[in-house]
């Protein structure tokens, strides 16, 4: 006697899955083309920095590097971005650690005007940059911070400020404290618990609000702009002034490099959080 099959026929199994409806797939297609009108125009601007003329032509009539050759030999460029790369590299430090300690007094500590001082560290998000470079103008000029290298790094540390409180912000709030006070109990210094048991496990969280900070400066243009001088030149100022004067497409050379660059940072804070999962799932193991 034969057994009965107790899976489901091949056309019956076909008729269970369930059929795509209308709506789903309006939903994906108008998902698709909001994700297109966004990454449309990066890819117009790749795709120009590649042209051969020296005019902005998409799309490029032949392919050629030679306005990466032409940014990379030119000294205006070159000025300009180095003054960005050590501006945006002392931000990173100071934002990091000044929104760091900050992150820890708000998270942990309890003390009068808490709420204020939250708002103010985050206010940078909130208030117009046009409002922010105006008043930092008005403010630095009398003291000779325009053009010069003090000058954008507390006007950039305040506007990257707000990124590491709130990345570390959050990871400090996912952080157990049990694990604290057990080093503690181990006889720990707070010191020595904070260095060995909680940097480790907000590490990730510090990278994120590093790397933003550093991208927040790199890319900051509305404050550089009030700020800058011919001393001191912004690569973002200097965008504007060839977009103005000398529109070739060496611009699109260099938008194209900052997209690779943050390509590059997030995929690296990517990576880090990914292994340091890894890590902490092997401990409790």
């Amino acid at each position: 006697m034969k057994t009965p099959s107790i899976g489901m026929s091949a056309p019956m199994a076909r008729e269970a899955r369930p059929a795509v409806s209308i709506g789903t797939m309006t939903l994906i297609g108008v998902a698709l083309l909001v994700l297109l009108f966004l990454i449309g125009p990066i890819l117009i601007i790749v795709m120009m920095s590649f042209g051969d003329t020296s005019y902005i032509q998409f799309p490029p009539r032949a392919l050629s590097f030679k306005w990466y050759a032409q940014y990379f030999s030119d000294v205006d460029w070159m000025s300009a971005t180095w003054f960005s790369l050590k501006i945006a590299l002392a931000t990173t430090v100071s934002s990091t650690v000044i929104g760091t300690m900050a992150s820890i007094a708000l998270i942990r500590g309890a003390f009068p005007g808490k709420a204020a001082i939250q708002a103010i560290a985050l206010s940078p998000l909130v208030v117009p940059h046009i409002v922010i470079a105006i008043a930092l103008y008005l403010f630095f000029a009398p003291l000779g911070l325009i053009g010069n290298f003090g000058g954008f790094l507390i006007a950039h540390t305040v506007l990257a400020l707000p990124y590491v409180v709130i990345t570390v912000s959050a990871a400090l709030k996912s952080f157990d404290p049990i694990l604290e006070r057990a080093a503690l109990n181990c006889g720990a210094t707070r010191l020595t618990a904070f260095f060995s048991v909680v940097l480790p496990d907000i590490l990730p969280g510090i990278a994120a609000g590093a790397v933003f900070a550093f991208l927040a400066s790199f890319d900051e243009a509305t404050v550089a702009f009030f700020l800058s001088d011919t001393g001191g030149k912004t690569i973002t100022r200097k965008f504007f002034e060839d977009i103005d004067y000398n529109l070739t497409p060496i611009i699109a050379a260099v938008a194209t490099m900052t997209i690779v660059l943050s390509l590059v940072l997030m995929t690296g804070i990517r990576a880090l959080e990914r292994r340091t999962s890894s890590n902490s799932g092997k401990n409790k193991i």
